[in-house]
């Protein structure tokens, strides 16, 4: 837990939150405060403090809140608000930078360039242009200021996080947290606090596999390219996940060629294979993007006197050598592996399983021989359970009406996901054929019901028609089992949907909500009213009364 590390008490007595996570830490809730850092996508967001709200009821005992390397994000700031009014005295352990990953390696830089990236893809799209009676001559860049735009958003927020914890009196110290043993975590050189619970919250850093050498010049993690120190001619994305798919989009608007190095047989593994599909004809192939699938960049060399940087290319199958790539640059997009070496876990006989501590579905952590290990919780990217920035913050909050004595278990099918590329991409719930499968396995139907945004008024004004969103349900319920949207705003749709799920709204009673017109929001109003569950099947909604 080398990054940081916080402390939450309740009325007089502390609470602490260690969050360490040199890459993509969430947040460590603690009755007196939430840490929440997260990078997403890993262009996550990071949340802290909603922990307050569970505080009240632990009057005067101490409450530890989680661990995290980097630090909680301006998302904290309302649950700092309701820690405040309702007397709770806060602490975060810091042993990085406030804000953490998201802040500042995360979601808020990769937005920012991001938005760089979408504004040159429209002006450089002349016919796109042309269609809305705009001329525009010669668009272009600064690389640096594009980088100091990012970096002034991080700082910006940074600041807004450090003095509004400041206002409400929550106490920053300074230093690496360690279990020492049952509610006692040293940080700094020889400093202590004690806490009634403690809620491990140290996030991921970027995994690197074997064979790669990185430099932080020529061959780098996401790290390293948010700060834009270049804009390579040609560079290779090894990983097409969510972090792949967005700094491609970035590079590509600015002028660089891509190619992707991927494990799979496919692009974008994870994702449904029908907006997968989609995607790939929309944000791979009109690009300057090639890529390999089926590979392993068994071999990375970062460019050397003179020489480019060298990728070994292996069959992922049979290992047998394919072929050397020869890039300006090389993006290691390969996912993010869990922060918790140094944390004391040890102290308190915890093992954790391939890097990630196990925990109960309440987030409570197990010890090696499958007890409960009183009184310690862990959330985020450090229990493996969904490596989102928002479901750290979703966890800490859970775990917070869990100390206050209040039973909650967090389902995790109702947590969205969204990759920011232009169009973007969002989903929740389950993949068809995860939904198939399950099916299979249960012994029911699903059925799938689709709509273009070509049939959206809003899409069409922005001449932005390229879209595709798809609902995954069972008729014989109504149950909503998968959304998945590629379009115009995709990130921002699919909380209708999420809140469905999380809600237990069925489609038989969402198809009765109204959508302003004309608005994009429309596109979920004719998916849920596409959809057809069999007869018979009750509404949990009231007749509507009319005024």
């Amino acid at each position: 837990m080398n990054s940081a590390a916080g402390t939450a008490a309740c009325a007089s007595a502390p609470a602490v939150v260690f969050g360490a996570a040199a890459g993509g830490a969430r947040s460590a809730p603690g009755p007196g405060g939430i840490r929440v850092c997260g990078l997403r996508r890993e262009a996550l967001t990071c949340r802290s403090l909603r922990i307050s709200q569970a505080a009240t009821s632990l009057s005067s005992e101490p409450a530890l809140a989680g661990t995290a390397r980097r630090s909680t994000p301006w998302r904290r700031k309302p649950v700092l608000i309701e820690c405040y009014l309702e007397g709770l005295k806060t602490a975060i352990i810091e042993g990085d930078v406030v804000g953490g990953t998201c802040v500042n390696r995360g979601c808020v830089p990769s937005k920012a360039l991001l938005a760089v990236s979408g504004r040159m893809r429209e002006l450089h799209d002349e016919h796109h242009m042309k269609s809305l009676g705009l001329q525009v001559s010669s668009p272009g860049y600064d690389r640096q200021a594009v980088a100091d735009h990012a970096n002034n958003l991080a700082s910006k927020i940074r600041s807004n996080l450090t003095n509004s914890m400041k206002v409400l009196g929550v106490d920053i110290l300074t230093g690496f947290g360690t279990i020492v043993g049952k509610q006692k975590v040293r940080y700094g050189k020889d400093k202590e606090i004690t806490a009634r619970n403690i809620i491990i919250a140290t996030g991921s850093v970027p995994f690197v596999p074997k064979g790669i050498e990185i430099d932080g010049k020529t061959v780098f993690t996401s790290d390293h390219a948010l700060k834009l120190e270049s804009v390579p001619d040609w560079i290779a994305i090894v990983g097409s996940g969510y972090i792949g798919l967005e700094f491609s989009d970035v590079y590509t608007a600015l002028g660089s060629e891509v190619t992707f190095v991927e494990a799979l047989d496919q692009l974008m593994p994870g994702f449904d294979p029908e907006i997968a599909k989609l995607a790939q004809r929309v944000l791979i192939n009109p690009r300057n993007i090639d890529y390999h699938t089926g590979v392993f960049a068994s071999k990375i060399t970062p460019a050397k006197n003179g020489k480019p940087v060298l990728i070994e290319l292996i069959d992922a199958k049979t290992k047998e050598h394919k072929e050397t790539l020869e890039v300006d640059a090389a993006l290691i997009a390969t996912g993010r592996a869990p922060f918790t070496k140094g944390l004391g876990l040890e102290n308190i006989n915890v093992v954790t399983q391939r890097g990630f501590i196990p925990v109960d579905e309440q987030m409570r952590v197990m010890d090696a021989d499958g007890n409960v290990v009183p009184n310690l919780y862990c959330i985020g990217d450090a229990n493996g359970k969904l490596m989102l920035a928002h479901a750290a913050s979703a966890q800490g909050i859970s775990v917070i009406e869990q100390i206050s004595g209040r039973d909650h278990i967090l389902n995790h099918l109702s947590i969205p996901a969204a990759c920011f590329t232009h169009p973007e991409i969002s989903m929740v719930g389950l993949t068809e054929p995860q939904a198939r499968e399950k099916a299979d396995k249960e012994g029911f139907e699903i059925s799938v019901v689709k709509t273009s945004f070509k049939a959206n008024t809003k899409a069409l004004a922005e001449n932005e028609g390229d879209g595709l969103a798809k609902l995954i349900y069972r008729p014989d319920t109504g149950e909503i089992l998968g959304v998945h949207i590629l379009g115009l705003h995709a990130a921002d749709l699919i909380h209708e949907a999420s809140n469905a799920i999380a809600l237990g709204t069925r489609v038989q009673d969402i198809k009765y909500a109204v959508h302003a017109h004309p608005t994009l929001s429309e596109v979920m109003d004719e998916l849920f009213k596409a959809a057809k569950v069999n007869s018979g099947v009750s509404h949990s909604v009231n007749e509507p009364v009319a005024a």
